[in-house]
């Protein structure tokens, strides 16, 4: 008999049974030309290049030369990562606070994720903290923005550049934030995003690559639109590289196109939202919200988090999650899944077996992966709660509810 595995819900699934007095994403509010857009491709028969239209929209607006439609940020992340062409055994050393989307392609490539530890106080990987991970068998810096937090690019681009490292985002959860005046997705080398409907520029599903490089984002279509194939005259497709058939559906690409043209003003609006929630929740004491930093001009926040200070309280850090829930708060709880390195058990286990890549030589260290692996982070999520999306529905009056909950659940379970 079958073992039916209770699986991982996704996008309006997830939310669903979540209850609460704040808002939540869904249903989604859609761009006005949403249904002009699907129309075209309906009556079209097929033949509009609806893909490409959205690319350019969606370049024109991060401004870059080069956007890469795919179905999704997992397959984007991926094929940027076989875009490299780096050997297998090569390392990339990437956030360990993230989500199994951003290292999949990596693990899939043959090449070994090295989890750089986070910066305390923070969900983000800096340059202090990537330092110590950089080895001979290091080819590429993943910086993740998480909850839509810029991590300090300026440092960490100047660290890559002393050790010739490439550097690439994953901005999935931080479309449109700004680092000193420039576009998350901008930043680096290259960029994923994420469409998927739980997200900040939410569509059906979706996602993309985004680059300046004329010659990378060449390979990138190879490998994600043309599944690595040339075309022999007299014989046909040469499947020269091993590609993928990761293409944007022209459907999704007439939502994410419609999803564009309202980004914008949700984006300010969840700042100012994000940062006045900020404020009210770090007046009260025991209780630390994220930090925002200086250098960040727009947080497009897709996740509010704080910590509690568990001496402060006579509840666990999970009691006071679910207080918070009780108390109309959707979806808040703990996020230690969130902690790469102890969620992906196969690595650990892949490490010690020393399957490959991990049995190629010359290894730079013994990898490990645990909980212990990242103390820093890992200390950080113990006592870290978070909740559902920060979307473009919250209004003064929610910050307000939100914050006033929180204090209350503290007061109540104050030492």
């Amino acid at each position: 008999m079958t073992q039916k595995i209770e699986r991982a819900k996704y996008g309006a699934a997830a939310y669903e049974k979540l209850t609460g007095t704040l808002p939540i994403p869904f249903p989604r509010e859609m761009g006005p030309n949403c249904m002009k857009y699907l129309q075209e491709v309906v009556d079209s028969g097929l033949t509009l290049d609806m893909v490409s239209r959205f690319e350019q929209a969606f370049a024109a607006e991060l401004g870059v030369k080069h956007c890469i439609a795919t179905p999704g940020c997992t397959p984007a992340l991926a094929s940027l990562a076989a875009a490299f062409n780096f050997a297998p055994g090569d390392e990339i050393i990437v956030s360990p606070i993230t989500d199994y989307g951003t290292v999949q392609g990596i693990v899939k490539e043959h090449y070994i994720p090295v989890f750089a530890d986070t910066a305390p106080g923070t969900v983000n990987i800096s340059a202090e903290t990537i330092a110590p991970c950089i080895t001979d068998r290091t080819r590429a810096i993943l910086v993740v923005h998480k909850t839509g937090l810029l991590c300090d690019m300026d440092a960490i681009n100047a660290l890559a550049e002393k050790h010739g490292l490439i550097v690439y985002e994953d901005v999935c959860q931080a479309i449109f934030s700004s680092y000193k005046g420039r576009a998350a997705g901008t930043l680096a080398l290259a960029a994923g995003f994420s469409f998927d409907s739980e997200k900040t520029l939410g569509s059906d599903v979706g996602g993309c690559l985004v680059t300046n490089d004329d010659a990378l984002a060449e390979r990138m279509r190879f490998i994600a639109h043309s599944r690595g194939a040339t075309f022999e005259p007299g014989f046909g497709r040469k499947h020269i590289v091993a590609g993928y058939a990761n293409r944007m559906p022209s459907c999704t690409a007439a939502v994410t196109l419609a999803q564009l043209e309202i980004i914008r003003d949700q984006v300010t609006h969840i700042d100012a939202m994000a940062r006045l929630l900020t404020e009210l929740v770090a007046d009260i004491p025991g209780v630390t919200p994220l930090p925002i930093p200086d250098y960040q001009d727009v947080y497009s926040c897709w996740m509010f988090g704080l910590s509690i200070d568990p001496t402060a309280f006579r509840c666990t850090v999970d009691d006071f999650a679910q207080q918070l829930v009780d108390a109309g708060i959707p979806g808040a709880g703990t996020a230690r899944y969130y902690l790469i390195p102890a969620c992906c058990t196969f690595l650990e286990e892949s490490a010690r077996a020393r399957t490959y890549p991990y049995s190629l030589p010359p290894a730079s260290r013994e990898y490990h992966y645990s909980a212990d692996s990242c103390p820093t982070a890992r200390d950080f999520l113990e006592t870290f709660i978070r909740w559902s999306t920060i979307c473009a529905k919250y209004e003064p009056e929610h910050c307000a509810l939100a914050a006033q909950i929180v204090r209350e659940v503290a007061e109540r379970n104050r030492v």
